[in-house]
């Protein structure tokens, strides 16, 4: 296994410390489940990194980066759901729902166009990322790891700065996912034609 393969595992590992972090009690333990989650999330870039400057792409880092990735980050948005008053910048009924349409639009968009590139490697067809959805990744992330940290309420007021920001973050990865989505299967659409 090689180093960017050891560095997909490492975030994949990462994940349950991210967990635990999270949901158990202590000091600023969300700030701390916040690093871990931003340290995990900075290794997606690295081990890709890694494996196109130095020619370590193989086969087993193919399927191990997007699913470490994907899975990094549907696990923080769904932990996320499960405490309300970190998501909501303000007091108000409509925010739960907006938020969970809002995970919801990101991790739909994830498994189609996992199950899409499933159907393209079925073909022997290997489809690169687009610029929108890289863009769309980093929102995402900041977006998270700045949900983490406002759960420590270090201000105090509604609406809370860092709610807000985290907010907008995850509105703005929101509409990237969808653009990009759309985008990726369009640009892709001869994979869905049926072979003659």
């Amino acid at each position: 296994m090689n180093l960017p393969n050891k560095i997909s595992v490492a975030r994949i590992c990462m994940i349950p410390v991210f967990v635990v972090l999270f949901y158990v009690e202590f000091p600023y333990h969300y700030a701390v489940s916040a690093a871990v989650f931003a340290l995990a999330a900075c290794t997606d870039f690295l081990d890709g990194h890694i494996a196109r400057k130095y020619n370590l792409v193989t086969n087993l880092g193919k399927f191990l980066d997007p699913i470490a990735d994907k899975v990094l980050v549907s696990t923080a948005l769904i932990v996320l759901l499960t405490e309300p008053a970190i998501l909501m910048p303000t007091d108000g009924a409509f925010w739960m729902p907006l938020c969970g349409v809002i995970v919801a639009v990101i991790l739909a968009r994830e498994l189609i166009v996992s199950g899409f590139r499933t159907v393209a490697a079925s073909r022997n067809l290997v489809l690169a990322a687009d610029k929108v959805g890289k863009v769309k990744t980093v929102f995402q992330d900041v977006a998270v790891a700045v949900l983490l940290v406002a759960g420590e309420n270090f201000f105090g007021v509604s609406p809370d700065p860092l709610r807000l920001a985290g907010f907008i973050l995850l509105a703005i990865a929101a509409v990237l996912t969808v653009v990009s989505g759309v985008h990726y299967i369009v640009k892709n659409a001869a994979v869905l034609k049926e072979e003659k």
